[in-house]
């Protein structure tokens, strides 16, 4: 079966399989920003945008999404220039081995997106659904305060 999306700002037909996942789907097509860590909603490795807002690509069948809007991670990048939210996760060491970044960089543009100026605990909650192994979360906090300066116009 054919859908029509748009991923990352690019219209595009894709044939799916019969309960095949969003996951999948778009880890075949080349977006491997879109990473498979739990496979049952728990981690937020595969967190993508659908319509605005975040949701975890493992848990969405593709079929669900024919005539949405998807965003992954390497689509926050615009004319080779980082994302402000890119630019502080890498600027305030808040990536050690990247696998849970990306994830965590769909979710922060959610939560800046609805939250513009978020309290160190909405910040907490907002990016409770991403797991990483690797830190205590702190640099991933300061990462998203910074993004939230620099997006709203803020110094660096």
């Amino acid at each position: 079966m054919k859908i029509a999306l748009t991923v990352n700002a690019i219209e595009c037909e894709m044939e799916i399989e019969p309960g095949e996942i969003l996951l999948d789907l778009l880890r075949h097509s080349g977006y491997k920003s879109v990473k498979k860590g739990c496979g049952s909603g728990d981690c937020g490795a595969c967190a993508v945008l659908i319509d605005g807002r975040a949701v975890n690509s493992c848990l969405v069948f593709a079929a669900k999404a024919d005539g949405r809007t998807i965003l992954t991670a390497e689509g926050l990048e615009s004319d080779g220039k980082l994302h402000p939210i890119q630019e502080a996760f890498l600027e305030g060491g808040a990536v050690q081995c990247g696998y849970c970044i990306p994830g965590m960089e769909i979710t922060t543009l959610d939560l800046l997106t609805h939250n513009p100026s978020p309290s160190e605990e909405e910040i907490r909650e907002g990016l409770s659904g991403n797991l990483c192994r690797c830190t205590g979360y702190v640099k991933q906090i300061e990462a998203v305060k910074q993004a939230a300066k620099m997006m709203s116009g803020g110094s660096r």
